[in-house]
C-alpha cells in the first residue's frame, strides 16, 4: 500500500512558507467553521475586519480579524475534506497561526446522542489518505490531548451537556455504507467526519495546536437516515452559540 510509504524528511519539492509569506500583525489563533450561514453571522456579529484570504482553484476564502476579550482571533470558513482542509492550514501556518480552534458537524452512530449534541473527539479512525503523508501509518490517532480537559471545564461553566469518544474520519461519504457503519461502532466510533484524523496528522507533524469538536447532526444509527439539523439554515441561533463558545476557548489557548 503506498499509504504505508511514509516519508519522514520536512521539506518537500515546495513547501506552504513558499506560497504564503508570513503576514505582519496576524493573529496567532484562529476559529473556523465550515457553515458558510453561521460563518456570515460570526463574522456581522463581531464585525469582522477582512486581513487575508486562502486560495485555490476554487476561488478565494476571505480571513477576518476578530478582537474578542483583548485577543486578535482570526475567524475563517475551513475548506471541506480532508486534503483541502489541510492544504488551507498548511498555508494560514504560513501566514503566522499558531493556534486552531474548529468545529462543524458530524454524523452520529449512536442515536441516543441528541441533535445538535456537542462531541469531543478522542480519538479518529483513518479512513482518509491525507493524514498517511504526515503521520506514520497506523489505524488510529489521539485527538485533542492537550487541551480537552479545559473545554470540559468550559462546556461544564455554559451548563453544555456533551459526549466524548472516537470519530470515523472518512474521504467517502456515499460510501459510509451499512455494514461500515457497524463495524466502526464495533471500534468504539460514537459518529464519523471527513476531516478530524487529517487535521491532528498535520498538528503533530508541524508541532501546531488544532482543537476539534463537532455538534451532531444527521444520524446513521437507522434504518433510513435521518438528516435532522445538517442543512446549513436549521437552528441558526443555537450554532451561532457554540460559534461563540468556539471563541471564548480560543481564548483559554492563548
Amino acid at each position: 500500500m503506498l499509504l504505508e510509504e511514509f516519508d519522514e524528511t520536512i521539506s518537500s519539492t515546495f513547501d506552504p512558507y513558499e506560497v504564503e509569506n508570513v503576514i505582519e500583525g496576524f493573529p496567532k489563533i484562529g476559529v473556523s467553521c465550515f457553515s458558510k450561514k453561521l460563518f456570515d453571522q460570526l463574522i456581522n456579529k463581531f464585525r469582522g475586519i477582512e486581513i487575508a484570504f486562502s486560495s485555490c482553484g476554487n476561488g478565494k476564502l476571505p480571513i477576518y480579524k476578530i478582537n474578542y476579550e483583548g485577543l486578535d482571533i482570526a475567524l475563517f470558513m475551513s475548506r471541506v475534506g480532508a486534503p483541502a482542509c489541510v492544504v488551507q492550514y498548511e498555508e494560514l501556518f504560513a501566514m503566522g497561526l499558531d493556534r486552531i480552534v474548529v468545529f462543524g458537524t458530524c454524523g452520529v452512530l449512536d442515536k441516543n446522542i441528541d441533535d445538535m449534541a456537542i462531541i469531543i473527539p478522542n480519538a479518529a479512525l483513518r479512513d482518509e489518505g491525507t493524514s498517511y503523508h504526515y503521520l506514520k501509518s497506523s489505524r488510529e490517532i489521539i485527538v485533542n490531548q492537550k487541551y480537552k480537559t479545559k473545554f470540559i471545564e468550559l462546556l461544564n461553566k455554559h451548563n453544555y451537556s456533551f459526549k466524548e469518544g472516537k470519530v470515523w474520519t472518512t474521504d467517502a461519504p456515499y460510501r459510509e455504507t451499512r455494514k461500515k457503519v457497524e463495524d466502526r461502532k464495533k471500534e468504539g466510533c460514537i459518529c464519523v467526519d471527513m476531516e478530524c484524523s487529517a487535521l491532528a496528522a498535520l498538528a503533530k507533524f508541524r508541532n501546531k495546536e488544532i482543537f476539534q469538536f463537532f455538534y451532531a447532526a444527521d444520524n446513521l444509527d437507522s434504518a433510513k437516515w435521518d438528516k435532522r439539523s445538517l442543512g446549513n439554515n436549521d437552528k441558526l441561533s443555537d450554532k451561532e452559540k457554540i460559534g461563540l463558545l468556539a471563541i471564548k476557548f480560543a481564548i483559554s489557548m492563548r
